[in-house]
This record gives C-alpha cells, sequence and structure tokens, in this order.
C-alpha cells in the first residue's frame, strides 16, 4: 500500500489525499495551540497542498513541533484503530465529525472551507451508509499516508531545503539551534515512532499479519 500511494503521489489520483495529510498537520498545529492555553484564529489550506494556522497565545515549542508530529500521531492513531479494531465506522464517524466542527469553527476562505465540508459529510456518509470494509480501507490508507509522510515532508523541508520558512526554521529562530538540528531531531523521532506503530500493529491481536 505503501508503494502503491507514493507511486502514485505526483498523480492528480491523490491530490485529495494530499490535501488531508495537510488539513491533519495544520489541525495538529491547533490542537496543540489550545492545548496549552491559546486560541486559534484559522485554519486555511491551498488547492496547491499548502496550509497555515492562525493563532494568538499559547506554547510556541509546542505548536511549532506539533506539525509533523502531531499529525504523526494521528497517522498512528488511525492505522491502530483499523488494525487493532472492528470500531473503524465509528472512527471514521468521529473523523468525520471533527472535520466538520474545524472547518465550522476556523475556516473562512472559500476552497478550505469547500473542502473541509466534502470531506466531513463524506466521511460521515462512509461511516453510515458502508460497511466494515471500506471504512477500514479508509483508516488504513489516510493513517499509513499521515504516518509515513512525516520523515519523507520532514527530511525535504528541514533538510534537503534547509532554507525553506518551514516549522523547524522558525523554532530555531525562537529557541536556538539550526533548523537541521530540529529537523534531524524531528526524523528519528518519527522513524523510531513508525517503527514501534508497525511492530505493535501488526502483532498478535491485528487483523492483519505477516506471518
Amino acid at each position: 500500500m505503501t508503494a502503491l500511494i507514493f507511486g502514485l503521489w505526483q498523480t492528480p489520483f491523490l491530490v485529495p489525499l494530499k490535501i488531508l495529510i495537510v488539513f491533519l498537520h495544520e489541525l495538529s498545529h491547533a490542537i496543540a495551540v489550545i492545548v496549552t492555553g491559546g486560541q486559534v484564529e484559522s485554519l486555511s489550506l491551498s488547492p496547491r497542498q499548502g496550509g497555515m494556522v492562525l493563532a494568538r497565545g499559547g506554547n510556541r515549542f509546542v505548536s511549532l513541533s506539533a506539525g509533523y508530529l502531531g499529525s504523526l500521531l494521528i497517522g498512528m492513531a488511525l492505522l491502530l484503530a483499523a488494525l487493532r479494531s472492528r470500531a473503524d465506522r465509528k472512527v471514521v464517524a468521529f473523523c468525520g465529525a471533527v472535520t466538520l466542527l474545524v472547518t465550522l469553527l476556523y475556516v473562512r476562505e472559500a476552497f478550505a472551507l469547500t473542502f473541509g465540508l466534502a470531506t466531513g459529510l463524506g466521511m460521515l456518509a462512509m461511516a453510515r451508509f458502508l460497511g466494515h470494509g471500506p471504512n477500514d480501507l479508509l483508516l488504513r490508507v489516510v493513517g499509513l499516508t499521515s504516518m509515513i509522510y512525516v520523515p519523507y515532508d520532514i527530511f525535504s523541508d528541514t533538510i534537503a531545503r534547509s532554507a525553506l520558512r518551514s516549522d523547524a526554521r522558525m523554532l530555531a529562530e525562537e529557541f536556538g539551534g539550526t533548523t537541521m538540528m530540529w529537523g534531524g531531531i524531528w526524523l528519528i523521532i518519527s522513524l523510531a515512532a513508525i517503527a514501534w506503530c508497525l511492530r505493535y500493529g501488526l502483532g498478535r491481536q491485528s487483523n492483519l499479519r505477516l506471518r
């Protein structure tokens, strides 16, 4: 599945999935801001697969680190829900409800608003009208993509192109260190977390074991 996703990565077929992964990245920033006492002003997405959260307050170290690491945790949670439980429809419904809520509260731009509403309603419809199989597949695809894309994105944004104004660049400017240092730390954390997730997810209680 990973090979298929990245084999089609540059094709138009995966553009909605790529924008959804950007949404999860920005959602992670927003959650971190709120949890650390800040206030989210807006969340935006662009058809060119970019995104941004405008916020006031909160812990900057946590909120800047949360984009990559938060979307990694979300991806791990979705994949493990598919591999280790039978609650796929409930999880998809929850994701749809969260997407709608975040869209209605924080999204104002036409493209992002349309994408968020369509995605949230689509997830709720899948959970309501489709069976376990399609919902399980959706969780596997979104979870795996969000999880595996994190180290790729970290390497691209913070190491291969360290001059970009990335989350790591802003973290270095505000807290010291270098863009590549923070990117390297996040890369190590993400690879270790992915290894643990796959080891645990494909264990004895999994519904997909590599045996």
